[in-house]
């Protein structure tokens, strides 16, 4: 395999090394060519310092992938505050695997959000990745290559200096780390930067990317890893749009998709000042609008195309223009108020030259319109989406997540740390470090000989 090698923030150099080669191997192989001793080497990829014992598969350092390798800093101080913050793991947490869709619950609800609070928890639930192949949590519209929704792959650099240097102090634990900016904070391990700030960005996982390769992230997307029904199918898919309503219904990508043709056939997406026009949740739930409107490139790039030429017409439309009636063009025009004789100009390229009757949409007459009847059934008929109810409380994230809890997650009897059982038997040992409390999972005391003769193995 393959990786290119920043070496002090320089122009990146291929180096290739075996399948399974771990970091020790990467730096025996940098400090070869760049004449320097291995042993004085650090690593840094994806906001962390990674260890000689990791393979570079389990760090997702894969082929075509940049690493930055650095000198050590001559700041001491910077330099020990960098390695304190060391919480991301050696490749099971790494940033491509973070699952941020606990953050999209209400932070007043009991269960996830509430555990979530704490760096401890987020180590202990993590949950145990055994393929080499990486599994992403983060989905982004690639502008570049793909021009369609793909996995992603999130990664932060120093903002003082753009280069990925950058050591977190802690790892982002919501949405709002990764998209806000001044939120997390750092140690630039670059020689000539004192850089602390974070900055966030996805690329498409799909392919290998440039530096200027950078995707838009599609927060509300998210894998199934709760194996919540879609509110419209009701199958449980992969991956699936959870909605910002309070119910946190989820729909899974082909209904979406259809959700929004038929919405956009009916003209009736939501224009909302800040957002442009947008879709709420399919179940009818209020404050439910989607924000990040790139959610949208789900429609392809025809039907998009079509999504932009629609709020395009309905800008012209709520300025109190008129749209150009003849087939195939629909220009937007601007008449004066009062004038009824409108002229499409083609002057410009872009009308077609029809002059037509402001009142009727017909070509221009003199005298009152004759306007034709229009059943009533046919003004009313829409293609409506409808929702089962049952379905939409079936659809909902934050119910299946506390099931979830309640099934796999029980709290330390010492420090109450939430500890998820994932198989095995019934004797549990707290993972904290500062606790290691043996407990019964049944019981919830201290591991004791009647929970070994009872219970052991359920």
């Amino acid at each position: 395999m393959i990786v290119f090698v920043k070496f002090n923030s320089s122009q990146g150099i291929p180096v290739e090394l075996a399948e399974g080669a771990t970091v020790a191997d990467l730096k025996e192989a940098v400090g070869r060519h760049q004449g320097t001793q291995t042993e004085t080497l650090r690593v840094i990829f994806a906001g962390r310092e990674l260890h000689n014992n990791c393979t570079l598969q389990a760090c997702d350092l894969l082929e075509q992938t940049t690493v930055h390798v650095v000198l050590p800093s001559s700041r001491p101080a910077l330099e020990s505050e960098a390695f304190l913050q060391n919480r991301l793991g050696d490749g099971v947490n790494s940033l491509t695997r973070l699952d941020l869709s606990e953050s999209r619950l209400p932070t007043a609800s009991t269960g996830l959000p509430v555990v979530l609070e704490t760096e401890e928890h987020f180590q202990v639930v993590a949950p145990q990745v055994t393929e080499s192949k990486p599994r992403s949590s983060f989905y982004v519209f690639c502008k570049s290559i793909c021009r369609s929704i793909q996995p992603g792959k999130l990664r932060v650099r120093c903002q003082t200096c753009q280069q990925g240097t950058l050591t977190l102090s802690r790892g982002p634990s919501c949405w709002d780390d990764v998209l806000l900016p001044d939120r997390i904070h750092g140690v630039c391990q670059s020689q000539d930067c004192n850089g602390t700030v974070a900055e966030f960005y996805l690329k498409c996982a799909v392919h290998p990317t440039s530096d200027g390769d950078v995707s838009v992230a599609l927060n509300l997307i998210t894998p199934n890893s709760r194996g919540v029904p879609c509110v419209a199918c009701t199958e449980i898919l992969s991956p699936v749009l959870v909605y910002q309503c309070p119910d946190r219904h989820v729909i899974c990508l082909e209904c979406f998709h259809l959700y929004c043709v038929i919405r956009l056939n009916e003209r009736q997406f939501v224009h909302n000042p800040e957002v442009g026009y947008s879709l709420p949740c399919p179940a009818g739930c209020p404050d439910s609008l989607i924000k990040e409107v790139h959610h949208f490139r789900v429609l392809g790039e025809e039907q998009y195309e079509r999504y932009q030429r629609y709020g395009a017409e309905e800008c012209v439309l709520r300025m109190g223009g008129v749209l150009c009636p003849a087939p195939g063009c629909g220009a937007g025009l601007l008449p004066e108020n009062g004038q009824r004789r409108v002229q499409c100009d083609h002057s410009s390229g872009l009308g077609c030259g029809f002059v037509f009757c402001r009142e009727c949409k017909q070509g221009f007459h003199e005298g009152p319109c004759q306007t034709r009847p229009v059943s009533e059934a046919g003004a009313a008929h829409q293609h409506d989406y409808v929702v089962d109810e049952e379905a939409a409380r079936r659809a909902r994230w934050e119910q299946a997540s506390q099931e979830t809890i309640d099934e796999t997650t029980r709290p330390c009897p010492r420090c109450h740390v939430p500890v998820e059982k994932n198989g095995g038997c019934m004797h549990m040992v707290c993972p904290i470090a500062q606790c290691r409390f043996e407990w019964c999972w049944l019981c919830r005391v201290e591991w004791n000989r009647e929970c070994m003769g009872s219970h052991w193995f359920g």
